[in-house]
């Protein structure tokens, strides 16, 4: 019989207080492929979902109830958390490992952070950390492992100690043909306190699912250290069958395409809405997407078709001056026209705002505060500039990341180089920004609602009393942000 396996992930919901308060979970898909992948193959697999645990104590608990020979903590490449490279997750990560050499596993970790990091993760304990795209790396780990070979040197995709010198072996290249990937092993995971958080939270269920590896584009802070700058798709078919599968299991009321860049294959989206509609399925979801290939009715008019009911965009920022300096690709024109097109097909856009890129004055920020109220988007999600490895970006300011060089969890948003501004003014920007965005937002509400009296509704009520208290907060956040924009001048 095949060497026992016990695969987890190191993302403890627990350790990230914003995202515990949004309650929004989804499932470790990429951990789940990998499952699915290794019980393919014969191995006899235990899965254990760290998402819910407040440390490592059950974790613990499980290696002495399974006892398997080898513990993979592979994390979800297709999770923007992981890829941010916490230092909360790190750490738990640390422990994972250290518990599981007491019960003599041997260990492979597969992460952004640990290709990233992989002297820290090895010295610490880990045999092997996987570099990059992971299925074919684990599997061919763990058959040497299985024929009880030693030249692990041999095999692509891999970082080792050998004789106490860390070794890295060749790249491997991308996976192609995505439709020969098992199905995530939705079987191995207890989907009730997903979907109860959702429930309490939202009032609907959200499942994650992918069409796609990877991004050809070449934005310079956006670093891609397990899929690449390679795009490979999966066929509308298995897409559509997997969709089905989850809706057999789950039944979920909406579902979230986790893609870099969701339907960039001409042709993809038309020929999933013929797939979706000969299975008769019917479900709202959201993706994220370019502005620039959002200039089209037909695409835009297929994506609604389909079901697609929110998209997300790397707006960034509203100074051209700005995108230009970040290798975009796209124009402030673009959003502007991409945004006007989603919401006349009835589209929710969505935006990411970044702050604090290199060179980036008032003048800029300003911009990008008038863009997003003008626009006024269907939501926000509200950062700083993070340099993480692999990127142009973080070669340019990579020597003044002595002291910090990663955030300890995702609303830390710390500027951890030299800028325009103190790191406590992105801080106030990014608050001043929700604030506004908010007070906005429920005063348009409060519009609709006088003009149609017909429309009120519970949930407008409660947006248009959010004014009392977005309002006064956006006010006092604009005075401190005055005062930092006055010394910066003088």
């Amino acid at each position: 019989m095949k060497s026992k396996v016990l695969i987890t992930h190191s993302y403890f919901l627990s350790l990230d207080p914003k995202q515990w308060k949004q309650a929004q979970p989804y499932a470790p898909l990429g951990t789940l492929v990998a499952a699915a992948v290794v019980r393919e193959a014969g191995f006899p697999i235990s899965f254990y979902d760290s998402m819910f645990a407040v440390d490592n104590s059950a974790f613990k608990l499980e290696l002495q109830k399974k006892l398997p020979n080898i513990l993979v903590i592979y994390d979800d490449g297709f999770n923007y958390l992981t890829k941010m490279c916490l230092t909360n997750m790190r750490d738990a990560c640390f422990e994972m490992i250290k518990i599981a050499k007491q019960f003599n596993c041997k260990v492979i970790v597969s992460s952004s952070d640990s290709t990233d990091h992989y002297q820290d993760y090895l010295n610490c304990g880990a045999d092997f950390v996987i570099k990059g795209e992971g299925e074919e790396t684990l599997l061919a780990i763990l058959n040497a492992l299985e024929n009880n070979e030693s030249n692990f040197e041999s095999i692509d995709g891999l970082f080792l100690k050998s004789n106490e010198q860390i070794l890295k072996t060749k790249d491997r290249s991308v996976m192609k043909d995505l439709d020969k990937l098992p199905f995530a092993a939705w079987d191995l995971l207890n989907i009730q306190p997903y979907r109860e958080m959702w429930m309490q939270s939202r009032g609907f269920f959200s499942m994650n699912m992918y069409t796609t590896r990877g991004c050809p584009y070449k934005c310079n802070w956006c670093a891609k250290p397990i899929y690449g700058n390679r795009y490979n798709v999966r066929s509308p078919r298995k897409v559509v069958e997997e969709l089905k599968l989850i809706q057999d299991l789950f039944n979920a009321n909406h579902i979230w395409f986790s893609d870099d860049i969701f339907g960039l294959k001409p042709g993809w989206v038309a020929e999933f809405n013929k797939e979706l509609s000969q299975e008769n399925i019917k479900v709202p979801y959201k993706i994220q997407s370019r502005v620039d290939l959002l200039l089209k009715d037909e695409a835009i008019r297929d994506l609604a078709n389909s079901g697609c009911e929110e998209v997300w965009v790397g707006a960034e920022s509203g100074s051209q001056r700005i995108l230009d300096a970040m290798d975009k690709g796209t124009s402030v024109e673009q959003t502007v026209e991409a945004t006007l097109l989603m919401k006349k097909y009835h589209i929710k856009p969505c935006y990411f705002i970044q702050f604090g890129y290199l060179g980036e004055d008032w003048s800029d920020i300003q911009k990008t505060l008038s863009l997003v109220l003008k626009m006024m988007p269907h939501d926000i999600g509200v950062s700083v500039s993070y340099p993480l490895p692999g990127t142009l970006f973080y070669e340019k300011v990579k020597a003044e990341l002595t002291v910090k060089s990663n955030w300890t969890d995702s609303d830390e948003l710390a500027l951890m180089f030299k800028n325009t501004f103190p790191k406590e003014f992105y801080k106030i920007l990014q608050r001043f920004l929700h604030r506004s965005f908010r007070s906005e937002q429920a005063k348009l509400v409060m519009m609709e609602l006088l003009s149609d009296p017909s429309k009120i509704s519970m949930a407008k009520l409660k947006k248009v009393a959010s004014y009392a208290v977005h309002k006064p907060v956006s006010i006092l956040n604009s005075k401190r942000l005055k005062q930092f924009e006055a010394i910066n001048v003088n």
